[in-house]
């Protein structure tokens, strides 16, 4: 069924719905097992598998590398879809999607090429930037020093969300000189130790535990010729976050309406002798659906933004390039509160067209509001109220995104000078 014959709103592109059929009836048996996973916290290997294997972590490559090419548009589309049937499996694959992301941003270089085959040859990629502690902002406590022809790894990371799941981890740490580097690191290799000892309520299932690295043996051709990302990066990972609250709420707006549907119980004071007639009744779920429709078309208008961004890094136009990628990163921020505000609260008013019998835990629909806000967490939404502000009021553009750190008295007291 297409997303316009469940009035979600037209496809981003008139070949989405023939694209999108191939991974359906995937999504379809990964939602029908989403309460039971949940509640028994199964990682769910074999459905990140079985998306590999029908083409998910190749969406964005070109055709030539054995990919279906989509636009960012198409790509947050089927991101949305994959989000209503678990949020879980879009963050494992976040990672994977932005690497990926990278490469096609990338210069042609052999280097380029021989991560994109691999990918092609079906190999995903996890996290490995986020370190906690008292690390300070921008830079890392991992390091990668120089061993004879090859380097060593040493050091520790956490929400290395997808890399239980994945071949790889991408990781950021310094050299030996403290200098900003990156590279790519087997999770099989030895030295490595993947946990599943992220203890959040929500998103249990991402895989975004801790990661060590012992002296692990990272070869030359692994190291990254940069360690910067693609110019969108922040916009592209935010918009990933949103497009599975989108999800969430298309979960949650479907399933609530469900169960109205089969309640044959009604209360004293209800407007009608059934439930599923009950006007008030119906206008909560027609307020969740409402949200999950508004969330989704945002996360798609966002989306067309981060196109543009791609298209002008290809063109080489300076101006055009930098235009874009603010306007990018503005499009994205602007659409963080609004979609957030408006799953977390249908995650929370579906509750208001049920009753007692809402709060089963076989029912599963606390995982919605337990995913969304787990979700709207990652990255503070103040901020980007602020950043947005910043720009309408002193037309200052956004900063570059950073990561997460300590920082000193005096580099607070340079800051502020």
């Amino acid at each position: 069924m297409t997303n316009a014959s469940q009035a979600w709103g037209s496809a981003p592109s008139k070949r989405f719905d023939t694209i999108a059929e191939r991974f359906r009836g995937i999504f379809s048996d990964i939602g029908r097992d989403a309460i039971r996973h949940d509640l028994g916290r199964e990682l769910r290997f074999n459905d990140y598998d079985v998306l590999k294997k029908a083409g998910f972590s190749k969406l964005r490559l070109p055709e030539k590398f054995g990919g279906l090419g989509l636009t960012l548009p198409e790509f947050f589309g089927l991101v949305i879809e994959l989000a209503e049937a678990d949020p879980n499996l879009t963050n494992a694959y976040r990672s994977h999607l932005g690497f990926t992301e990278d490469l096609l941003n990338a210069e042609p270089s052999p280097w380029r090429d021989a991560w994109l085959t691999r990918i092609e040859q079906g190999e995903t990629i996890g996290s490995g930037f986020s370190e906690i502690g008292d690390t300070r902002l921008g830079t890392y406590s991992t390091q990668l020093t120089r061993d004879g022809s090859g380097w060593r790894l040493n050091g520790e990371k956490y929400y290395t969300t997808g890399s239980l799941y994945a071949d790889w981890i991408t990781l950021g740490a310094v050299d030996g000189d403290g200098a900003p580097i990156g590279a790519l690191v087997p999770t099989k290799a030895e030295g490595v130790e993947i946990l599943d000892d992220w203890d959040g309520f929500g998103q249990a299932l991402t895989a975004s535990g801790t990661a060590r690295f012992t002296d692990v043996a990272i070869s030359e051709d692994l190291i990254k010729p940069s360690a910067l990302r693609f110019s969108y990066s922040g916009g592209f990972f935010q918009l990933v976050h949103l497009a599975s609250l989108a999800g969430i709420g298309r979960a949650a707006a479907s399933e609530i309406a469900r169960h109205v549907a089969e309640r044959k119980r009604v209360y004293q004071r209800s407007n009608a002798s059934r439930f599923a007639e009950d006007p008030q009744v119906l206008q909560v779920v027609g307020r969740v659906r409402g949200a999950a429709y508004s969330a989704g078309v945002i996360v798609l208008k966002a989306a067309e933004a981060l196109q543009a961004a791609y298209e002008a890094n290809l063109s080489g136009d300076v101006k055009r390039i930098a235009l874009a990628n603010r306007n990018a990163d503005l499009e994205v921020s602007q659409s963080v509160t609004v979609v957030s505000n408006l799953i977390l609260d249908a995650s929370t008013v579906l509750f208001d067209a049920l009753g007692a019998s809402a709060a089963k835990r076989s029912h599963g629909l606390d995982r919605h509001w337990r995913n969304a806000r787990t979700i709207t967490s990652h990255n503070p939404r103040i901020y980007h109220d602020r950043i947005v502000g910043d720009f309408a009021v002193n037309g200052i553009s956004p900063t570059p995104h950073g990561g997460v750190g300590i920082v000193s008295r005096t580099e607070k007291e340079q800051a502020g000078a």
